[in-house]
């Protein structure tokens, strides 16, 4: 049975709720609290890394947990609604810190809510991504499918990108009163913008849950942890897909922890916002086409394989212009329009790649290993994504702290804006080599490890395909 409209529209929906909540948390946690709040940069750095050390553990215990799990609705949806419920609250919670705290205990807050949200927001994508080889068949279908909730994921993470800081200062300003200080604006904003995205998360999930069934899978006896442990490490394209998935992200995220901080300080004056706002926007709309028309278009061409390479090669190109741009006079965001373009797009496509190579490893286990281990593999997916923010905010914490941009919180704008002009050239240069450097590093050695592991050719996957059909 096909799937029809409203499952697809159903799906997407979901992607674009859970991707909302995680780009708020990935790319304006670490800004929240150390600029906003005033929480040592290596600090809040050690709890992202800590919260992901712990997720090592935390992330395959879920992933057996709803292997387990057998309901009359199924073994995804329960722990999907139940995730969404807890991590929206935990979302809110996180960025409602109370304003008495400070020193110790604002790092407490942050640690305790950040490790928190982790561990609910676990509960929830591992059923969200294991579904798709659930009721989906291999090929086109689940290849549509994955597409279109990438696609809508990407637009979750565009919006919130695109218009946070915008709508926390709107909002701020209507909460806190116009001539409230700079530090006033921002907690209000993040507040109760934070509660504006967790309502909408469970609603779009909601509607995910009520209108998408899982087909019934193979009925055979839960593994022990061992077993599930095993069964990760014997599949070899599993693992060589984690390990792509932790280094792209790792480099994409460096740059989406930084960019805040390059806009504020770098560019400086009033308006940096504005700036900030535009590049986004630009960067949201090319990651959604990359997805919906870049994507289809090249498929048409090549293999998921060469677009994958073709994708690396345009990220490597993006920060390499991006190095060059930084030697000279940047005072016009558009220009950096032209790295942005290459980075952004090849994201949206590989974000659409690395979900399409990780579920052919199901069937690929399947043939292997004799088990379909939807679940246990779509948690190390959940695991490294989040692994990948911590270790680039730890990055980002360091390079933060080394060249000397932690800001005690002004008592007004212009504070802020006497502040970036006071930034040292040494200052601005670490920051810009940091975006760079670094994720370039990681997109070479990606390239490189993926070339020597991978085996999962469309070739191949058809080979795979049929053998299960005989095997069955």
């Amino acid at each position: 049975m096909e799937l029809g409209f409203k499952e697809k529209v159903s799906y997407g929906l979901g992607a674009i709720g859970k991707d909302m909540v995680y780009m708020l948390s990935a790319s304006y946690v670490l800004y929240y609290f150390q600029d906003v709040l005033g929480v040592n940069a290596i600090a809040m750095g050690i709890i992202l890394m800590a919260a992901r050390i712990f997720d090592a553990f935390n992330d395959p215990i879920m992933g057996i947990i709803v292997a387990k799990t057998k309901t009359r609705w199924g073994k995804f949806r329960p722990w999907l609604m139940i995730g969404t419920v807890t991590n929206a609250v935990i979302l809110f919670l996180m960025f409602a810190c109370p304003p008495s705290l400070d020193g110790k205990g604002l790092v407490a807050y942050a640690a305790v809510t950040y490790i928190l949200w982790g561990v609910t927001y676990t509960m929830m994508d591992i059923p969200y991504w294991s579904m798709i080889p659930a009721f989906t068949k291999s090929g086109k279908e689940r290849e549509g499918l994955t597409t279109l909730a990438r696609s809508c994921a990407g637009v979750g993470s565009a919006l919130v990108t695109i218009f946070t800081v915008m709508i926390v200062s709107r909002i701020g300003k209507l909460i806190a009163g116009a001539k409230a200080s700079a530090k006033a604006v921002e907690i209000a904003g993040f507040k109760w913008f934070a509660l504006i995205i967790a309502v909408l998360f469970i609603v779009f999930v909601a509607i995910t849950c009520i209108n998408i069934k899982e087909q019934a899978t193979v009925d055979m006896e839960s593994p022990s942890v061992g077993q599930m442990f095993k069964a990760l490490i014997t599949n070899d394209q599993a693992m060589t897909i984690v390990i792509a998935i932790v280094l792209i992200n790792c480099s994409i995220y460096i740059t989406s922890n930084l960019v805040i901080y390059f806009f504020k300080y770098d560019f400086g004056g009033e308006t940096w916002q504005n700036g900030y706002t535009f590049f986004n926007m630009f960067g949201g709309a090319v990651q959604i086409l990359s997805m919906m028309i870049f994507y289809p278009l090249l498929r048409k061409f090549a293999s998921n394989v060469k677009i994958f390479y073709i994708c690396l090669a345009s990220a490597i190109i993006g920060y390499a212009v991006l190095f060059a741009i930084a030697f000279i006079n940047m005072s016009n965001v558009f220009i950096l329009f032209i790295p942005g373009f290459f980075i952004f797009a090849a994201n949206g496509v590989l974000q659409v790649l690395t979900t399409v190579f990780l579920a052919n490893t199901v069937d690929y286990g399947d043939l292997k290993n004799g088990r379909r281990d939807e679940s246990v593999i779509f948690s190390m997916q959940t695991f490294v994504v989040k692994l990948a923010s911590g270790i680039a905010a730890f990055i980002a914490s360091v390079c933060l702290s080394i060249n000397h941009l932690q800001k005690d919180s002004g008592d007004s704008v212009e504070q802020l804006y006497d502040f970036s002009k006071d930034v040292a050239a040494s200052s601005k240069l670490g920051l810009r080599m940091t975006m760079t450097i670094i994720p370039i590093i990681g997109l070479f050695v990606a390239i490189l490890i993926f070339k020597k592991k991978f085996i999962l050719t469309e070739e191949k996957m058809n080979e795979i395909t049929d053998e299960l059909k005989n095997r069955s």
